[in-house]
């Protein structure tokens, strides 16, 4: 796990029809581009789906957030593989016995066009 200002934390996660119909249900996000599968039978994955990848970091440390900024930047794919890395920019222990953490995002595809970007704060508990 980080510890540091400036470790930066990668992993990926691929897309699969079966995600977008799961959390299709569970936003209600029935945009007809997340139900009916384009030319090449894809489906387009949710934007808040996409951005569940930095937020796997905030599970990780145990962090409540208190801001989460996305920018979408292009659409992604199911099939689709995004590789998110997340760098610690603050980490820093407070005097309740909680440490605030801040990082900056950036979530790229396999063909490393960036798809996503941002940041989120909070405290960890």
């Amino acid at each position: 796990m980080a510890t540091k200002v400036g470790d930066v934390i990668k992993f990926e996660r691929t897309f699969k029809q079966e995600d977008v119909e799961m959390f299709t249900k569970v936003s209600m996000d029935k945009g007809n581009h997340h139900i009916t599968p384009d030319e090449q039978g894809r489906l387009v994955v949710q934007g808040l789906l996409t951005a569940t990848l930095p937020t796997k970091v905030g599970g990780d440390y145990n962090v409540l957030a208190r801001t989460m900024n996305f920018e979408f930047l292009r659409p992604v794919f199911t099939g689709d593989t995004i590789i998110c890395e997340v760098t610690i920019e603050q980490f820093e222990k407070q005097e309740n016995n909680r440490t605030a953490i801040m990082a900056t995002f950036l979530c790229t595809n396999q063909n490393e066009k960036l798809v996503l970007k941002g940041n989120f704060a909070g405290v960890i508990l």
